[in-house]
């Protein structure tokens, strides 16, 4: 399985963001990443200046949202939904589409779902739980 290090991600998305911006053609995962930050105008000046972002530390408790962590998250989605897996989860995003009616709105749920699971794996040191993943989905869902 591929575990990119922090700068291996980031600067993904500084030549994804690069190369659009530049007119070039996009391969495998960087349109599905395209398609995050294009969603996501607030995050466009960063991916502007790799320089003064590359490092910058974005910290939870200081109400931070870091900006690669949340693109990297839709990427997962995108390729779990891509795959059906954990199986069923093209359902449940199919139900948390209907219900908000906007496919950016529906992704950031799953997203809430996505980042618990991913925090109560590191929090116990537990293998990722797909039943209380879907569970979290199917909540938002209704």
């Amino acid at each position: 399985m591929f575990n990119p290090s922090r700068d291996q991600v980031r600067q993904f998305f500084f030549d994804v963001w690069a190369k659009y911006r530049a007119g070039q053609a996009l391969a495998g995962a960087e349109q599905p990443a395209l398609e995050a930050v294009l969603a996501h105008p607030e995050y466009h000046a960063i991916l502007e200046q790799p320089e003064r972002f590359r490092e910058r530390d974005y910290r939870p408790e200081d109400g931070e949202t870091n900006p690669f962590l949340h693109l990297a998250m839709h990427l997962a989605l995108s390729e779990q939904l891509a795959i059906d897996q954990p199986p069923g989860i093209r359902v449940r995003y199919q139900r948390l589409l209907a219900r908000h009616g906007d496919a950016m709105d529906a992704q950031h749920a799953a997203l809430e779902c996505l980042a618990e699971a991913v925090w109560q794996t590191q929090h116990r040191g537990a293998p990722f739980d797909p039943h209380a993943y879907l569970a979290c989905l199917d909540a938002h869902a209704h």
